[in-house]
């Protein structure tokens, strides 16, 4: 219990300490037209681990044929006239009115570790390791800026991506909490928080056994240090207890709105994500495992695109009537897409590779529009046709979305003038804000 307790407080001290932002004077980009007020308060990150492929989620290409489409040749018509999805997604074509496609994402990279660090960070190269979205949310939205929440301002439901550092040369202290544990289980046994292997019951009574044999404080009353130590076990005991154990508990929900969301991991890592936004936690990424589908693509998303559809669509109408909305960004989308031209041959058996060139995203809420379209893909779906968008113009929205100032600097161990996001001449791509969207 100790040790958990040291690791909790040492991940929320560590978050202490933040630098301010500091506005650079020079000439953006960006600087068309002012950005717009902030309004969003937390990101909702769908990371889609592995990269889902753009015609079967969010562009579909029917007419591409079978070597491109495969089976999913039926797209759907949604609540926004003119824009179709897949037809694995009914409860999502219901409710495109409150988000935003992307079709048009590209920066060229097929390999995972880069790409993922590209779409995370806005960056493809440079002299550091660049910390990524929520490391950067986590800094000037932390605690140092106002943030008295229960847990770390950086969360990742369940398990890290493991691509590279999401804290770069922020360091430790801005690296994001990871749960553990599966949601859909009873308890949801959160990393340091909930043991799967020792019940309530028992932890109580070690406490209480631990407290008899405490001959030594009661010999000493008033010791600094021993009350030192009573106050950290005290804390360590809240944490398993307490307010931060009833955050992450989802049987704190009615059975019916867990069955919304759907009784598996993703549905109720969604949930867990509503409740931790309604704690007023800044960033929370699920990191969504499954969509490296090199193999039996279409029988993978005969399985995962219901889930997902079922998920997302409650999370978007959830936080739609609770108000939450507006002020929370989801954003979905993974470090690439998957090669349109279906790999039918063996060994792959109708498998789609990695495919940088041109892929799709996602963005809803916290001030985004909905219902709008950005961008195409040309009709095989191979390459970009119109209006380019490089994850740091995406991230770049966000950011301002946040009231972060792009332009501002990041702290780094070597002192160097280091932008949020680079500017043009440092070698970056960029198709500009999406004012499209704003």
């Amino acid at each position: 219990m100790t040790n958990e307790m040291s690791r909790r407080e040492m991940l929320k001290l560590g978050l202490l300490g933040a630098a301010g932002l500091a506005l650079n004077p020079s000439k953006s980009l960006w600087a068309e037209t002012p950005p717009p007020a902030a309004t969003a308060r937390s990101v909702i990150q769908i990371w889609m681990w592995g990269g889902p492929c753009h015609l079967d989620t969010f562009d579909p290409k029917p007419a591409a044929g079978r070597d491109f489409c495969g089976p999913l040749n039926e797209p759907i018509p949604t609540n926004v006239d003119g824009t179709r999805i897949c037809q694995l997604l009914p409860e999502l074509a219901k409710q495109a009115d409150k988000y935003s496609i992307i079709r048009s994402m590209t920066h060229g990279v097929n390999s995972h570790e880069t790409a993922s660090y590209i779409a995370q960070t806005g960056r493809k190269s440079g002299r550091l390791v660049y910390p990524s979205a929520g490391a950067v949310v986590s800094l000037f939205k932390g605690y140092d800026h106002g943030y008295k929440g229960i847990v770390p301002p950086y969360i990742v439901l369940t398990t890290l991506q493991g691509r590279f550092s999401e804290s770069g040369f922020l360091g430790q202290r801005y690296k994001p909490f990871a749960t553990g544990g599966d949601p859909n289980r009873t308890p949801f046994a959160v990393d340091g928080i909930v043991s799967q292997d020792i019940t309530d019951e028992r932890q109580v009574s070690r406490r209480a056994l631990l407290g008899k044999l405490d001959t030594l404080g009661k010999a000493i009353p008033g010791d600094p240090q021993l009350e030192q130590h009573d106050r950290a076990g005290q804390k360590a005991y809240d944490l398993m207890f307490g307010d931060m154990r009833r955050l992450f508990d989802l049987e704190q929900e009615k059975a019916e709105m867990r069955d919304r969301y759907g009784r598996n991991t993703f549905g109720q890592s969604c949930l867990a994500a509503r409740r931790l936004v309604e704690a007023g936690v800044p960033y929370i990424t699920i990191n969504y495992a499954g969509w490296d589908t090199h193999k039996q693509h279409f029988e993978t998303m005969n399985r995962k695109l219901p889930e997902m559809d079922k998920a997302m669509a409650t999370l978007l109408l959830d936080l739609a009537e609770r108000g939450l909305l507006d002020s929370t960004i989801v954003w979905w989308g993974g470090e690439f897409g998957r090669t349109p031209k279906v790999q039918w041959e063996a060994p792959w058996n109708g498998g789609r590779g990695h495919h940088g060139a041109c892929y799709a995203s996602m963005v809803a809420g916290g001030g985004f529009k909905g219902g709008q379209v950005v961008g195409a893909s040309t009709p095989d779906g191979m390459e970009v046709d119109d209006r380019p968008v490089y994850p740091r113009d995406l991230i770049r929205s966000i950011y301002e979305r946040l009231g972060i100032d792009p332009e501002g600097t990041l702290p780094n161990p070597r002192g160097m003038d280091v932008r949020i996001l680079p500017e043009k001449e440092e070698g970056e791509d960029s198709g500009g804000r999406l004012k499209e969207l704003l």
